[in-house]
């Protein structure tokens, strides 16, 4: 299946940024913010150079700036998000796991997102992709600050389709003909198809994944495109399908980054863009991180992790990947481009974080962050613009699915020691899942010496006395002040009803008679 690759929604977005740069009225630039699903640090062939799939990528990052120790405020999808959007940790946002295609809630109402913050600044905004940060009532991304929004409400694998082959192992067609045509298989949706919506709108149901990516484009163009006609500056969350799942039926002995199954990392050369076209994005920002690390289960569907393998996790069961604490859950790749402001060929090894874009994105813009709360992100501009590359001294990793309570904070990193109070795998390729362990004191790993995380320091050790202490002050620190803030509570209750379905006479909500 030739599944076109979202390579075309850079290049679309920077022609038309081209055509005009709104931001010339107002001092403000322009902002988009591409967020690419389960991504692998290694899924980058800048950061590893096993990876020989990404010279577009690779040629973006050399005329901007690469960071290394980059991370997402959760390794799974919708606590990720809300992180992004609200530059706080599920902890405050009240998102601590994913939200259902039956979830009544979302992200809290009393949260802020950044494009309310964005909007009442002046700023076009556009939602392009996958939401999942609830889809009922107000939770629906046009109430949280989106002038428009085009694509699906939660992940592409989560309702059936009638071109499936987006799953390992692949799932069912959408049912055609009632119940009796209807297959239950794990881990598949076969009841309701998946919908595509145009703000609140259900415009497709089931989606075409095989023309999604391409929507996706023409949909980003013509968002700039109004965004540049208005005279407005433009803040534009591309949130891309990719790579998650394939969208397409892998060809045979292919993982996803050949042949018809579309990447997040086949984006277009730089050297394919005409220099009077680069010099007219001087007015816009670009940046490109993932929202959590690979899904192991997937097998050869799923990323790369690079070095940062887990390999104490992995000797004793299950993966080390999303959804887990371990490096290959959170750390991702990430880049940042903007011409004459962020240096060319410039790798960071700062501590950043997904937390960090709505800080720095709102002190960009001029405006003021959202009063009566505290913020996990940091303004990280001083970085972006090569005047330092120090970032967070201390950096929370909540629990994400694999081991713990969802959302507690049980693994943190302090420079450049990490400490696991709480350990687990998730599922593996070969189906094994990895036991909670809770350590008290903490296991702390020194990653300058052990990125795979392998062996932690002995706690008889000097090194570890002396770590332990450092570590203790500033995990007592970060509770504290996590329970004096403002904290929402999320709703995850769940009801059939609220179930996206465009025709309900028609089996799998078909908008039409097949």
């Amino acid at each position: 299946m030739g599944t076109p690759s979202p390579r075309a929604v850079l290049v679309l977005a920077m022609a038309l940024v081209g055509l005009s740069a709104p931001r010339a009225a107002y001092g403000q630039p322009n902002f988009i913010v591409i967020l690419a699903d389960d991504v692998g640090w290694g899924d980058l062939g800048a950061n590893w150079a096993e990876t020989k799939e990404t010279p577009h990528l690779d040629e973006l990052a050399a005329e901007g700036m690469r960071f290394v120790d980059f991370h997402s405020a959760a390794s799974t999808c919708s606590p990720s998000r809300a992180s992004l959007l609200t530059g706080r940790l599920g902890a405050r946002n009240g998102v601590t796991h994913n939200f259902a295609v039956t979830s009544v809630g979302g992200l809290p109402l009393n949260e802020t997102t950044l494009a309310e913050v964005l909007r009442e600044a002046g700023y076009s905004t556009g939602a392009i992709g996958k939401w999942h940060l609830g889809h009922h009532g107000r939770h629906h991304p046009s109430f949280r600050g989106f002038d428009y929004y085009f694509g699906i409400p939660y992940s592409h694998d989560m309702g059936c389709t009638d071109t499936p082959g987006y799953n390992l192992p692949p799932c069912p067609p959408c049912p055609r003909h009632g119940a009796a045509a209807r297959v239950a298989r794990k881990d598949c949706y076969t009841e309701v198809a998946l919908p595509l919506f145009e703000n609140v709108t259900i415009i497709q149901q089931p989606v075409n994944l095989s023309s999604l990516a391409a929507r996706y484009a023409e949909e980003a163009a013509r968002f700039i495109q109004r965004a540049s006609d208005s005279g407005r500056p433009f803040f534009l969350y591309l949130a891309l399908a990719h790579m998650h799942v394939p969208l397409g039926v892998p060809p045979p002995r292919m993982g996803r980054r050949d042949g018809g199954v579309a990447s997040p990392c086949s984006l277009p050369p730089i050297a394919a863009v005409s220099p009077p076209l680069l010099g007219s994005l001087l007015g816009t920002f670009l940046s490109l991180a993932g929202d959590n690390g690979p899904w192991a289960q997937k097998c050869e569907l799923a990323g790369r992790l690079g070095p940062f393998v887990g390999a104490w996790q992995r000797q004793r069961g299950g993966s080390s990947a999303k959804q887990t604490t371990w490096e290959g859950g959170h750390r991702v790749p990430a880049l940042a481009y903007w011409p004459g402001r962020i240096p060319a060929k410039r790798t960071s090894r700062a501590l950043l974080s997904i937390l960090d874009i709505f800080p720095t994105l709102v002190a960009l813009a001029g405006a003021a962050l959202p009063p009566n709360r505290r913020f996990d992100g940091l303004d990280v501009s001083p970085v972006l613009f090569g005047w330092s590359d120090v970032g967070h001294k201390v950096l929370l990793h909540p629990n994400s699915g694999a081991a713990g309570k969802d959302g507690e904070i049980e693994t943190l990193r302090l420079a450049q020691y990490k400490a696991f109070y709480t350990t687990g795998g998730a599922m593996a390729c070969d189906g094994s899942i990895g036991p909670a362990e809770h350590h008290q004191p903490p296991l702390i790993f020194n990653l300058d010496r052990d990125t795979q995380e392998q062996e932690p320091l002995d706690v008889a050790s000097r090194e570890y006395e002396a770590v332990l202490a450092a570590v203790s002050r500033a995990y007592a620190r970060a509770l504290e002040d996590i329970a004096t803030d403002n904290v929402s509570v999320a709703d995850y209750s769940k009801d059939p009803a609220v179930t996206p379905c465009c025709n309900a006479q028609h089996v799998a909500c078909r908008c039409q008679a097949p």
